[in-house]
């Protein structure tokens, strides 16, 4: 008698963070919060209330360029890698003002890099976005993250380079980072040294709600390559293999994973190439995939599933299979929101006039993904969001695109401007702060090797 494999035991990863957030929610309900989860939003000390002032001030004055940063970009969209024009905007603003950016920072023709301060203090990064997505252009409004972050660094520019009396010491870096549609720019800057010397890192996305924090999953693109053999399809179809048989059991396979799957997990796939003609048994077929998850190690055992969905549909069929994990770009891990950098955020946007909603007011899943989330899983990071539509428009929408280029569109820019540049201000002001945003860190579980994490 045959042996019979043993099938793997479901994994518990994902019960096991249910278990983690409900006790975190106990203690902060019994008034013993955990790390990150204390005192409330406006109360963590910070900058002096001068020199915020000063900031906030100079965002204002800065409106002018900020809209003309919002109109251009939006007027000329690039995709992924191709953004020489959009990036050759931004560093022109940047020079008009006497900041000498490096253009084609970290071996990446289209990042660019500026930076204010001293690098033997605490440093913190500002990273800016500009990619467009194709054919529907702004969609995400990355245009009002360059904006934004461009315009925190002058703020801050303007305020540090002039102001008189005792200054934070300490370092601001804007890093310009191309590519985040589709692919993973900030990962491809982090493994050539972007970070380097960085100790934590803020950004912020444009969105239908302003949101202090939410749910950003991590991201794996995937390829499945089935190989059969061809035969005629009326005369011998005995002889041959159907590559277009495996890829439909394939993607049936998915369908029935989604069964057991965590429910903010996601499975996306097309099949490309299923064959050139009926009366021929179909030789090759080609699957595209995204799979997501909400945390790292859940989106591992997604990633293990589907290579045994592959496999088991090229055995049943007598095909090979070769899959092809995040072929042409890398993974996304998910955003590690740090809730004492949070803090800060939601108190200078209420001095904006705004109101962030807290983690848990949005459903999760109402969750898309970000290559910040690698960042956030190598030091301290945020990644809000603010309101430039209505709440019912979706981001990768002609609605969105178009709600990227109005009013609305320059104010958020303004106000992100300000908050990103007190919340840097604040970071580097503050001691106490960097230590409560150090220790969350590392309670959470400190950096992660992203770069091998699924190996």
């Amino acid at each position: 008698m045959g042996r019979m494999d043993r099938p793997t035991p479901p994994s518990t990863a994902y019960l096991d963070h249910l278990v983690a957030e409900t006790a975190g929610r106990r203690a902060a309900l019994a008034g013993a919060a955990p790390a990150g989860q204390g005192a409330g939003p406006d109360d963590d000390g910070g900058a002096p209330a001068d020199l915020v002032t000063a900031v906030e001030r100079a965002a204002e004055g800065l409106e002018p360029e900020l809209a003309e940063i919002v109109r251009r970009l939006h007027e000329h969209p690039e995709p992924a890698f191709e953004e020489h024009r959009s990036a050759a905007t931004l560093v022109e603003v940047l020079a008009r003002h006497g900041v000498a950016a490096e253009l084609g920072a970290h071996g990446v023709p289209t990042a660019f890099r500026a930076e204010l301060g001293d690098p033997a203090g605490p440093t913190i990064a500002i990273c800016a976005e500009y990619d467009a997505l194709p054919g529907i252009g702004h969609a995400c409004g990355h245009n009002v993250i360059a904006a934004a972050g461009v315009g925190a660094f002058l703020a801050l520019h303007q305020v540090l380079g002039s102001a008189d009396g005792p200054l934070p010491a300490g370092r601001v870096v804007l890093l310009g980072t191309p590519a985040e549609e589709g692919h993973s720019g900030k990962e491809v800057l982090a493994r050539n040294g972007a970070l380097e010397g960085i100790d934590a890192a803020i950004m912020v996305h444009p969105y239908g709600l302003d949101v202090a924090d939410q749910v950003w999953l991590g991201r794996r693109l995937l390829t499945w390559t089935f190989t059969g053999r061809p035969a005629h399809a009326s005369a011998q179809p005995y002889m041959g293999r159907n590559a277009l048989d495996a890829a439909t059991l394939a993607y049936q396979g998915i369908g029935l994973l989604r069964q057991q799957m965590p429910p903010v997990d996601r499975v996306h796939a097309t099949i490309a190439e299923g064959g050139t003609r009926p009366s021929i048994i179909t030789e090759r077929a080609v699957v595209h995939l995204y799979a997501r998850s909400k945390y790292p190690d859940t989106l591992r055992d997604l990633s293990r599933r589907l290579d045994d969905i592959a496999r088991g549909a090229a055995l049943m069929t007598g095909t090979e299979v070769e899959i092809a994990w995040d072929d042409g770009a890398h993974p996304s891990l998910p955003v590690r929101t740090n809730e004492a950098l949070t803090r800060r955020w939601v108190a200078a946007q209420h001095r904006r006039g705004r109101d962030p909603l807290p983690a848990g007011v949005l459903s999760e899943t109402l969750a898309a993904s970000t290559d910040f989330g690698n960042v956030s899983f190598r030091i301290p990071g945020i990644h809000p969001l603010v309101q430039v539509s209505g709440p019912d428009v979706a981001l990768h929408t002609a609605e969105f695109a178009a709600a990227a280029a109005t009013p609305a569109a320059v104010s958020a820019a303004v106000d992100s401007a300000a908050g990103l540049a007190v919340t840097a201000l604040d970071y580097l002001s503050d001691a106490g702060l960097r230590a409560a945003v150090h220790e969350e860190f590392a309670a959470q579980g400190g950096p992660v090797d992203v770069e091998r994490y699924f190996d």
